[in-house]
């Protein structure tokens, strides 16, 4: 696995990037009704931000990591490695042992699978709501 030398404060935004949202939307949209996802997507707007480890939010989703060669991975691993920051990823809460229903990767799956690439363990900001 590729790893960078940046610290991982180095390799993320603060705030997400503006097309972020609506990208969130449109996935949102087919799990959920529209009118539902645009209420969430107005919660990770004002969300704060917190940090989750790439393989916890990997294994909360129940998604695998995308492959090394994946052009978006290959696209943000690029980006780590010109020191160009990523954007925060946009996250729904799941309900795993009540519902069985997993964490949702609203937005960012790719850029998870970039870091978990880079580092694992590194911290990755996140907006978090619940449905």
């Amino acid at each position: 696995m590729p790893k960078t030398a940046a610290r991982a404060g180095e390799l993320w935004k603060t705030q997400p990037d503006d097309h972020d949202f609506p990208a969130a939307l449109d996935y949102l949209s087919l799990v959920i009704e529209p009118e539902a996802a645009a209420r969430l997507v107005d919660a990770l707007r004002g969300a704060d931000t917190t940090h989750r480890k790439a393989k916890d939010l990997l294994r909360a989703s129940r998604l695998a990591v995308l492959p090394l060669g994946n052009v978006h991975v290959q696209a943000d691993l690029k980006k780590i490695k010109r020191r160009q920051p990523l954007s925060p990823v946009l996250l729904v809460r799941g309900n795993v042992l009540e519902a069985d229903r997993p964490l949702q990767i609203a937005d960012g799956y790719h850029r998870i699978c970039a870091s978990f690439y880079t580092d694992e363990n590194a911290d990755i900001p996140c907006r978090l709501v619940t449905a």
